[in-house]
């Protein structure tokens, strides 16, 4: 190993241990405000209680609010932040194309659906769960994409152009499953859900959020040395000796595996899957093995920050997370895309 080498994964080490406290810091500080502010300390000895049983003398109501509330919304948005994260990065090196995103590609306007047409409709009678029902309407849309770009002679040059004019179909069939099926407090909360909403997350969904971003990074992970070879392109990831079709078909059913558990959990959030591997790569470059680590704590830590200021922007009111992703995260995008003109890359 070269100098230079042990320099940069000595630097990406401390990144990624900063990173950890950063995180545990956003998700402390998002636990403590709310309605009713409740101090740091409280927090501490109420995980404590929780975990390690250290028998600390606590408010039970000060007490359940941050365990039963706080701390499983912080949770499950931290595996989303990191689960759409992992997904852009995955997309984008597969794709060869610095605007794939699962937002972008229409994954997270098909599970939408999905989802939609199961919780309204009943599509399955009750043998298909939410979650299920947003993995398949996800890749049914990213297939059809996929096949309209690859028709179109050219499957990166035209995979974002589909999944523009496929997000939109979806989000039309969403809304017209709701605005036909669904009554007036129906319509609302699936609407308020759509834009991406943590208020009701419960240790419940914790279980179902935590084992599919781990499972969906570990995965990743482990291909990231392919992922690097897909930096040149199909052929030459062939000629290293990559399966490419069996590569792709994993980690693009994992993506869409990801967005469509956090869909169905939260609702579609845009911007995170987009921005965040861009920005990760402009701090600690593009190799794949601390890329996708990095892109997983940067993204988790957005996206809880994000959710503390959905609830503090305006008093007495709590935003639907998308809106505030959004206001974050498109003028980043337009940054993005200036650069990547610059660099010839768009």
């Amino acid at each position: 190993m070269t100098k230079e080498s042990r320099r940069k994964r000595l630097h990406v080490g401390n990144a990624i241990v900063l990173a950890l406290l950063a995180l545990l810091m956003v998700i402390v500080f998002g636990a403590s405000v709310g309605e009713t502010s409740i101090p740091p300390e409280v927090i501490a000895k109420t995980i404590g209680n929780k975990i390690f049983a250290a028998g600390f003398e606590l408010d039970p109501i000060d007490s359940g609010i941050v365990w039963n509330y706080r701390m499983s919304r912080a949770v499950v948005a931290t595996c989303c932040g990191a689960a759409l994260a992992v997904s852009g990065v995955i997309l984008q090196s597969l794709l060869r194309n610095a605007l794939a995103d699962p937002y972008l590609l229409g994954i997270s306007a098909g599970a939408s659906t999905g989802a939609v047409t199961v919780a309204i409709i009943g599509i399955g009678g009750g043998l298909i769960s939410l979650s299920l029902g947003a993995f398949i309407g996800a890749i049914l849309a990213f297939g059809l994409i996929a096949l309209l770009a690859s028709r179109a002679g050219h499957l990166n040059a035209y995979i974002v152009l589909t999944g523009v004019a496929g997000s939109q179909l979806f989000n039309a069939l969403t809304s017209l499953i709701v605005t036909k099926s669904a009554n007036a407090d129906q319509a609302r909360g699936i609407m308020f859900w759509l834009l991406g909403n943590l208020s009701g997350m419960r240790w419940s969904d914790v279980w179902v959020a935590l084992p599919v971003s781990v499972l969906g990074f570990l995965v990743c992970q482990y291909h990231s040395r392919a992922l690097d070879a897909f930096t040149f392109g199909r052929d030459s990831a062939a000629s290293l000796g990559i399966n490419v079709q069996f590569v792709q078909i994993v980690l693009i059913g994992t993506a869409a595996m990801m967005t469509a558990t956090m869909v169905s959990l939260v609702g579609s959030i845009g911007f995170v899957g987009l921005v965040i591997p861009h920005v990760t790569r402009f701090l600690f470059g593009g190799a794949h093995g601390y890329l996708i680590p990095l892109s997983a704590l940067i993204g988790a830590i957005f996206l809880v920050a994000c959710d503390v200021i959905s609830r503090v922007l305006l008093p007495g009111q709590v935003l639907p997370i998308g809106v505030v992703t959004a206001l974050i995260g498109a003028p980043a995008f337009a940054v993005i895309l200036t650069r990547l003109r610059k660099n010839g890359r768009c």
